[in-house]
């Protein structure tokens, strides 16, 4: 296992330099100059002084060289200095990214708590008034964006029902209670999409596992359809949900810039998207290293996962 998993982090490397090494190139081909941007708005320079500017931030090199730069510092663990604030990214970075795992977290809870079990009910009572129900549920958790979902719920649950606040954030170790009303619109919208596709795919795997002989045998023993379902199938039918599962990591990081900035929440996707704006290229650099890194991990996880639930994988095949 020890070696699969060396294997995997070895193999996550090349992966981290082409995302990070394409995010910078694509902040270069942003059109306006650099160099400007680290002045700062209303700051009036002459030509010599921004060329200065540029020395000092290796801004006259090439990309390749000023990449190289980033990433050597970065293998050192200094991510730069953000030019929003003259704050390090680190440092922003890892007060940021606990609030965006909170919410992610909070995301994954509810996708795998009502996704799961609403896919094994549907399968169960398949053709019934319940699978109709949670089919279109899940048909539109896929087709709906999760922005408008969130504006929505902000609409509904925070301006006409006034039960939630519809902005801002609260520490859940500070204040659990406050914490967790802050969390709920902006982790719903976040975790909808990742929701309706785990239901739909527990259904898929549960509806093939239901099909197989064992289960057939396990009924002619004489067990209750309760202990067939829950025991013999549900191992089996995860099989293809732990997948889906860690490939929702991405879509939760993707859907937080959004869903962030929509609920005024400082973390990740919010700093990402002020960085972007303000062409801050130590801030988005580090953010999406971050980011790759936690996806990344995410996947060997899952795999690790997914050799425990079926013996008959071996780690490395």
């Amino acid at each position: 296992m020890w070696q699969y998993v060396v294997r995997r982090l070895a193999q996550m490397l090349p992966v981290l330099g082409i995302i990070t090494f394409m995010v910078y190139a694509l902040m270069l081909a942003i059109p306006g100059d650099p160099a400007r941007a680290l002045i700062g708005p209303g700051e009036s320079l002459d030509e010599e002084q921004l060329e200065l500017i540029r020395k000092e931030h290796n801004l006259d090199k090439p990309a390749v060289v000023q990449y190289g730069i980033w990433l050597g510092k970065a293998l050192r663990g200094d991510l730069g200095r953000s030019t929003q604030n003259q704050r390090p990214v680190a440092e922003e970075l890892g007060t940021r990214a606990l609030v965006t795992l909170q919410f992610g977290i909070v995301a994954w809870i509810l996708a795998m708590v009502i996704g799961v079990p609403a896919g094994m009910v549907s399968a169960v009572y398949r053709g019934k008034p319940v699978d109709f129900i949670t089919t279109i549920v899940s048909i539109g958790g896929v087709a709906i964006p999760n922005f408008w979902l969130g504006i929505m719920a902000i609409l509904l649950f925070g301006v006409i029902l006034g039960w939630l606040p519809t902005q801002g954030y609260v520490d859940i170790t500070e204040d659990p209670v406050q914490g967790l009303r802050h969390m709920i619109l902006p982790a719903f919208a976040l975790g909808i999409t990742s929701w309706a596709l785990i239901m739909r795919q527990s259904r898929s795997a549960m509806l093939e596992v239901l099909a197989q002989d064992y289960m057939r045998t396990a009924r002619a023993k004489g067990l209750r359809e309760r202990t067939v379902i829950w025991v013999h199938a549900l191992r089996n039918a995860l099989l293809p949900v732990v997948t889906v599962f860690g490939l929702q990591t991405g879509r939760i990081f993707a859907g937080a810039v959004v869903i962030e900035t929509l609920f005024g929440i400082p973390g990740m996707g919010n700093y990402m998207v002020q960085a972007i704006f303000a062409r801050d290229f130590m801030a988005v650099q580090g953010a999406v290293l971050l980011m790759a890194l936690a996806v990344l991990f995410a996947n060997l996880v899952t795999d690790i996962v997914y050799a425990w639930l079926d013996p008959r994988i071996k780690y490395g095949e």
